[in-house]
């Protein structure tokens, strides 16, 4: 009879104790408030992407976990030719994070990445047991993504450069209540030491 497979059917090929979760930042932002949301987005975005770059180089995965948009046929792909191709709001942010080929993603039907969906069992395969946990918006899905992390005694980051929302007001309650509740390191993005994390060695600054 055979044994445990060592990964997803060799799918899930990366062994990290961290992980760099991005939620909802391939989004049209095509909806009531997407336009004051991408004033406050793009900036994110663009630390976004520099800290994906720096991840990648210290061999840290990165997981993309989007919203479905109420449709259960929608993958990866289409979202991201939709956002590129048809002159929405979102088409800059998703042209600075556009996903790689080496990069995993989860569709998530509700606000948190957990929620009904194979997050939790890719963490296990990958060995991840910390989270810097980025994107949008963060008063809605940032933070019960973080909640729901939390609950699974996961250690995390939410750079608080690396977050944002319609309101920088609202936002910054979320974070605080991250960082006080959740137990979560909310420095910004370039104080996260990369290489560290990518170990598995202290609190990563």
């Amino acid at each position: 009879m055979p044994g445990k497979h060592d990964d997803l059917h060799g799918n899930a090929p990366d062994r990290s104790p961290t992980a760099l979760l991005l939620v909802d930042v391939i989004n049209d932002l095509e909806f009531e408030g997407g336009e004051q949301l991408l004033e406050f987005a793009l900036p994110a975005a663009r630390g976004i992407a520099e800290l994906k770059q720096r991840a990648a180089r210290h061999g840290i995965p990165t997981i993309y976990a989007n919203d479905n948009f109420g449709r259960w046929q929608s993958n990866l792909n289409d979202v991201v030719q939709h956002c590129l191709e048809d002159g929405v709001r979102g088409e800059p942010i998703v042209e600075l994070l556009r996903p790689g080929s080496e990069d995993y993603f989860v569709l998530k039907p509700k606000h948190s990445a957990f929620f009904a969906t194979p997050l939790e069992l890719l963490l296990k395969y990958l060995e991840v047991d910390r989270l810097v946990l980025c994107g949008f918006s963060g008063d809605q899905c940032v933070l019960l993504s973080a909640a729901d992390a939390y609950l699974r005694d996961l250690h995390l980051h939410v750079p608080s450069d690396c977050v944002a929302s319609m309101n920088p007001r609202e936002n910054a309650r979320a974070l605080a209540y991250m960082q006080r509740n959740f137990d979560a390191d909310i420095a910004p993005a370039a104080e996260l030491d990369l290489s560290r994390l990518s170990r598995g060695d202290g609190e990563g600054r």
